[in-house]
């Protein structure tokens, strides 16, 4: 039982190391980029107002009610000059008083808060896809971030092999020194290029640490060290294709439907409003005139408004709705023609990188043949230390190159994608 607790001690951190290590793939990183992004939270704002707006509109068919209070003193007042035989008609008094109650209920409005209703869900729509335009441009940076982090990978995998060339050199040198055969100068050239080899180790993870954070920063959660980054598979193996469905588009799309809405609600207000009222109220005088005396009084009836003064502004703001509509259309072609060279450069570089890594694959395994033979020549003290070393170096190089281009051929077509709206 004992033997049991001692292993485990021994295993368990181990065992959490191992949980730590999780695996984190570029979709993910999308996911967890955009759901913890400020402008996500701003989605929700648009819809909610959006809701608010839409409802304070249809309360514009509500009934409308309205108090009324007023004093006032005037200089002269209604007389019946006309004497009557045996009538006497009061003089009405200077000081006259009235608080009234007017309610009014809209029966045509013109279509003006249909209008409005429709031009605020389209707006809502305009400024939910301004989010989203945002939202997708933070894949731009996620790519950069994730694809960088890939690249110190692989070059942290080349300098495992390079140590392993340079211990294998070390041990063949350490020998023939022991035997006299070699000088010491050739075996502390050997370490010294292996504690030079460690140190680039060094700056790698010191910058894919760097790299790990800030990327942590936009998941908002860490990140362990020892996460790995999964290789995104190939975005398209054959041709790529060329429709865009940018979010931009859609945006265009929805500004162009939110201007010509406009026009209509420019329509709406400059029609006729039918609407019912009732008005009631206490003063003196009512509604007789000849009674100086406070009463009780109401009218009822319906009344027509209809404001004029918009006929003379109608067109010229129909105008600049249209060039409104213009500037938006000129704005989706440059987007379009923008993206398109965008998409002619990604696919020129994708076709260069091809055949850069075929050429690296041939050069490598040339490399490689003359490296083994320089080791070769090395363990049969043909060669110094220094001849062996420059093959070692010359096939790192080769390796670093095709490196690079492996990666910058799949960033070119990660790219591509999120250029095209596909990613």
């Amino acid at each position: 039982m004992v033997k049991i607790v001692k292993w485990l001690f021994v295993l368990l951190p181990q065992w959490v190391i191992a949980q730590d290590a999780g695996k984190l793939d570029l979709q993910q990183a999308y996911t967890e980029a955009q759901q913890n992004y400020p402008a996500i939270r701003q989605k929700g704002l648009i819809k909610q107002t959006a809701e608010l707006s839409i409802d304070n509109l249809s309360k514009a068919y509500l009934p409308q009610l309205q108090l009324n209070g007023q004093a006032s003193y005037q200089s002269d007042v209604t007389k019946v000059a006309i004497p009557l035989p045996g009538i006497t008609v009061p003089a009405l008094s200077k000081d006259q008083y009235k608080i009234t109650a007017d309610l009014s209920q809209t029966i045509y409005d013109g279509g003006t808060v249909k209008a409005q209703k429709e031009w605020q869900q389209l707006n809502a729509g305009v400024e939910d896809e301004r989010a989203e335009v945002e939202l997708y441009q933070l894949k731009e940076r996620i790519n950069q971030l994730y694809l960088g982090i890939l690249y110190l990978d692989e070059q942290l995998r080349q300098v495992d092999l390079i140590r392993a060339d340079l211990n294998n050199g070390i041990k063949t040198v350490s020998a023939q020194v022991d035997n006299g055969v070699a000088f010491r100068s050739n075996l502390n050239l050997l370490k010294a290029e292996l504690l030079k080899n460690d140190q680039r180790a060094i700056e790698l993870k010191a910058s894919r640490k760097g790299m790990i954070n800030t990327l942590s920063l936009f998941l908002n959660r860490p990140l362990p060290e020892n996460t790995v980054f999964e290789k995104p598979a190939d975005p398209f193996p054959g041709l790529p294709d060329k429709q865009v469905q940018r979010p931009e588009l859609r945006l265009y799309d929805n500004q162009a439907k939110l201007f010509a809405q406009q026009n209509k609600v420019i329509d709406a207000k400059n029609l006729p409003k039918f609407s019912a009222f009732v008005q009631g109220g206490y003063g003196r005088p009512g509604l007789n005139f000849l009674d100086n005396s406070f009463d009780l009084f109401y009218v009822a009836g319906v009344r027509l408004n209809w404001s004029l003064g918009g006929l003379y502004t109608k067109k010229k703001e129909k105008e600049l709705v249209k060039i409104s509509q213009q500037q938006v259309a000129l704005q989706k072609e440059t987007f379009l023609l923008n993206t398109n060279a965008s998409l002619s450069q990604q696919q020129s570089d994708m076709e260069k990188l091809e055949q850069l890594v075929t050429t690296d694959r041939e050069i490598i395994a040339l490399r490689q043949s003359v490296k083994e033979a320089a080791k070769a020549q090395l363990d049969n003290g043909v060669i110094t230390a220094t001849d062996y070393l420059d093959e070692v170096n010359a096939e790192d190089q080769a390796r670093q190159l095709m490196i690079t281009h492996q990666l910058q051929w799949l960033q070119a077509k990660i790219n591509y994608q999120t250029i095209l709206g596909k990613q």
